[in-house]
């Protein structure tokens, strides 16, 4: 028995480089030369010095905290733009948005004065 060989379609040929490429780009790598404790002391230095990288002496600050270079702490804020962890300021410089920095959640709706109107038109 002679079996035909099926060929694959020209969608076939397509789906597995987009769904490569898809997978890629999902991933954000951090910058060659950096780990996770690089992340890590990037964040704890960054809150430390008030949550805004603009200045000189904050990059100093950053340096000596993180033994990142100036490059990799770069580096680091373009990656750290990318996932949102971090937000460029205007007038230059990057603001952390995380972790203690993060801004304060909106307090939420109290009910009680609602409950009172309601007591009061009955």
């Amino acid at each position: 028995m002679i079996r035909a060989i099926r060929r694959p379609t020209i969608l076939g040929r397509a789906a597995a480089p987009v769904a490569l490429a898809a997978l890629v780009a999902g991933c954000t790598m951090p910058p060659d030369g950096t780990n996770e404790q690089d992340i890590a002391a990037y964040d704890s230095a960054l809150a430390s010095i008030g949550c805004n990288l603009r200045t000189e002496g904050d990059y100093q600050a950053m340096e000596l905290q993180t033994g990142l270079t100036r490059q990799q702490l770069a580096d680091m804020s373009a990656y750290k733009v990318e996932t949102d962890a971090v937000r460029r300021l205007e007038g230059g410089g990057f603001r952390l948005v995380v972790g203690p920095c993060a801004p304060a959640a909106p307090a939420p709706a109290d009910a009680a004065p609602a409950e009172a109107e309601a007591d009061s038109a009955a």
